[in-house]
C-alpha cells in the first residue's frame, strides 16, 4: 500500500464496542498517525456530537480531536443548506446531536401542528407550521409508535424524508441492537417514498472525508466492520476497503454480501502492518 496517505476509520466496532476500546486498538492508531497518514475517523453514530465523541475517545487513550472526526448529522446540516436551504425540520434521533446539525432549524415535535389537519385542503394554511424535511437518526426509545407516525403522516403530506444513514443493526456490550434502518424501510414502504440517505453508504460522506484530508479516493483505505455500509461503499467511490472481523462482523453476513471486501483482517491493530504491507491474511 506504497500509494495510501489517507486512512478513514469507522468507530463503534472498529476502534472501540460500547466506548471502550478495543485490544491493541489504541496502540494502532497511535502507530498510523506516528508513520505520517492522515486520518478521519468516519461514523454513523448519532447519540453523540463530535466534541463529545473526541472527549470520550481521548478519555480512551486514542490521540484524536474533534476535527479527526467527521460525523453523518454534520454531512446532514451539509446536504440540507445545498438542498433545501432554510428548510424547518423534524429530527427523530435518539441523543442530542443539535451542535453538529449546525444552523439546521429544528421543530419541536410536540409542537407543531396536528398533520392530518395539514392535510385538509380546506385548510392550507395549516401546513404553515409542519416541517419541509423529516430527518431520522438513530434508534432508541424514542422511536415509539407515537414518533414514528409522526414521522409517516408528515411524510405522506409532503415532506421531504432525510436519513442519516440507514444501518439496520449496532453492535454493544450486551450484543447486537436494532438501529433506524429498520425502521427507515417502514417509513419507506408506508409512505411510498425513497428516503434521501446522507451518511455511510452515502458517496458524498466518503468524499467529504478525502476532501477534509486532501486526498484522492486511490490515495485512501477505508476500515469498518459493516462490509455494506463501511467496505463496500468506500470501494465503490475507488477507495481501498477493509473489513475488519470485530464489532458487527458476521461470516454469513460478509458471505451474502453484495461484493469482496480487498482485504479482510482480524481486527484494527493489525491495520499498521497491512499498511506495511506485512500482514498475513
Amino acid at each position: 500500500m506504497e500509494s495510501v496517505r489517507a486512512v478513514l476509520i469507522d468507530i463503534d466496532g472498529v476502534l472501540t464496542v460500547s466506548w471502550r476500546p478495543l485490544p491493541g486498538a489504541v496502540e494502532a492508531l497511535r502507530e498510523i498517525r506516528a508513520a505520517g497518514f492522515g486520518v478521519a475517523l468516519v461514523t454513523n453514530t448519532t447519540s453523540r456530537t463530535r466534541a463529545v465523541i473526541a472527549g470520550t475517545l481521548r478519555e480512551a487513550g486514542f490521540p484524536v480531536d474533534a476535527r479527526d472526526i467527521l460525523t453523518a448529522p454534520v454531512v446532514t446540516a451539509a446536504h440540507l443548506a445545498e438542498h433545501a436551504p432554510g428548510a424547518r425540520c423534524l429530527l427523530l434521533n435518539s441523543g442530542d446531536i443539535a451542535e453538529d446539525l449546525g444552523d439546521v432549524t429544528l421543530l419541536d415535535p410536540e409542537a407543531a401542528e396536528d398533520p392530518e389537519a395539514m392535510e385538509d385542503p380546506e385548510n392550507p394554511e395549516g401546513a404553515a407550521g409542519g416541517p419541509d424535511v423529516v430527518i431520522v437518526g438513530g434508534a432508541g426509545p424514542e422511536f415509539g409508535y407515537a414518533a414514528l407516525n409522526r414521522a409517516f403522516r408528515h411524510v405522506r403530506r409532503g415532506a421531504r424524508l432525510v436519513a442519516v444513514h440507514r444501518n439496520l443493526y449496532w453492535r454493544t456490550d450486551e450484543g447486537l441492537q436494532l438501529d433506524s434502518g429498520a425502521f427507515l424501510l417502514g417509513l419507506e414502504k408506508a409512505a411510498g417514498v425513497e428516503a434521501e440517505v446522507v451518511g455511510k453508504p452515502s458517496r458524498a460522506f466518503f468524499e467529504a472525508a478525502l476532501a477534509r484530508l486532501g486526498a484522492r479516493a486511490d490515495e485512501a483505505v477505508m476500515i469498518g466492520d459493516d462490509v455494506e455500509s463501511d467496505v463496500l461503499a468506500a470501494q465503490a467511490a475507488g477507495i481501498t476497503g477493509v473489513l475488519v472481523r470485530t464489532g458487527k462482523y458476521r461470516p454469513d453476513t460478509l458471505r451474502a454480501a453484495g461484493g469482496t471486501p480487498d482485504h479482510v483482517i482480524d481486527s484494527f491493530a493489525e491495520l499498521p502492518a497491512l499498511l506495511r504491507g506485512s500482514v498475513q491474511q
